[in-house]
């Protein structure tokens, strides 16, 4: 039976919600550093939800030159190593929601949702968060995060990246 528009109101007003079970949501905050050279390219970053056993592999978001004519910028998607071994070359077409422009040097914050796709039906267990970030002439560099799902508490996980990536941090809240 449908409730009401007054019943619904009613629960609006007294605070009361439905809420799906393990409604916890993740923020990734990436930073790009700013590197001085003679020629500066922003990276393509992907980033990553992986099981322990690399079974369970979800994408989180995948930054690269996306409006470069005849899709141009795709071609280079397979110097995010890593990624591409175990998600990108598998996929026709990148997941709608997921692909973004490259960024500039700064801190960027991807929130998830527990309605995303990363983490929508994500069975229990221990996970990575993973960030890789590749540039046309400089570097590649990965950091993992650990991570446990579902999320019984808030919990953070931080690395600090050497050249390519500055600070990750990803906090899991219940």
């Amino acid at each position: 039976m449908k409730p009401s528009i007054k019943t619904t109101l009613a629960c609006a007003l007294a605070g009361v919600y439905t809420v799906p079970l393990h409604a916890a949501s993740l923020a990734v905050e990436v930073e790009l550093p700013r590197i001085e050279v003679a020629e500066y390219h922003r990276p393509y970053v992907a980033v990553w939800l992986q099981s322990a056993d690399r079974q369970t592999v979800r994408d989180i978001a995948v930054w690269y030159d996306y409006k470069m004519p005849k899709e141009e910028g795709k071609k280079w998607l397979k110097d995010l190593r890593q990624w591409w071994r175990v998600s990108g070359r598998g996929q026709d077409e990148l997941a709608d929601g997921i692909t973004g422009a490259t960024q500039a040097p700064g801190k960027h914050t991807i929130q998830v949702a527990a309605t995303h796709p990363a983490l929508a039906g994500l069975p229990a267990g221990e996970y990575e968060v993973i960030v890789e970030a590749s540039r046309e002439k400089g570097g590649r560099e990965v950091l993992r995060l650990p991570l446990a799902w579902p999320a019984q508490q808030a919990a953070t996980a931080e690395a600090q990246g050497e050249s390519e990536l500055g600070h990750v941090k990803a906090t899991l809240t219940p």
